[in-house]
């Protein structure tokens, strides 16, 4: 369903379903997307080796992940919600993640891959948890977080890598 939205919302892309593990292109592509994948894999440094050899010369990874480092993170381990900034919680286990990253960890993933980052940065500084926001917050108040973890990104929601 989420594919099938995709391809309506944007006919000109390819759009792929299938296991990242699994997956061997006939082709190379210009730009790799991996949202919110490495948090889900077995061997993200392996997964990220793949996803090189799948780019053309001076081709593009984009790549988001959770932070560890997260606002949020640090005041469930203040509350006592979680044990330290990268315990997974029920949330985190109902989606299928291994791991959350801290900003340092997904630099070294990327190099340790052979990777040259190009861009790192972060979006949607996030005090609550998801199901606070949705049911207290307005759409500004949203967009003010968000431009907010651009600007700080160590301690943002979301951390991303653009690399080649």
């Amino acid at each position: 369903m989420f594919c099938e939205s995709l391809k309506m919302r944007f006919p000109e892309a390819q759009v792929f379903h299938d296991l990242f593990e699994t997956f061997n292109p006939t082709a190379r592509f210009d730009t790799i997307v991996l949202s919110h994948v490495l948090e889900h894999v077995i061997d993200p440094i392996q997964l990220l080796r793949q996803a090189k050899s799948w780019l053309n010369p001076g081709g593009r990874l984009f790549c988001a992940v959770p932070n560890a480092n997260s606002i949020h993170r640090q005041a469930a381990v203040l509350m006592g919600i979680l044990e330290t900034e990268a315990s997974l919680n029920e949330s985190d286990q109902q989606h299928g993640h291994r791991r959350v990253f801290t900003p340092e960890q997904l630099r070294s993933t990327f190099i340790d891959a052979g990777l040259i980052i190009e861009r790192f940065g972060g979006y949607w500084l996030k005090p609550l948890s998801n199901g606070q926001i949705q049911s207290h917050w307005t759409q500004e108040m949203i967009e003010a977080f968000m431009i907010l973890g651009e600007k700080y990104p160590e301690v943002a929601g979301e951390i991303y890598i653009v690399a080649e």
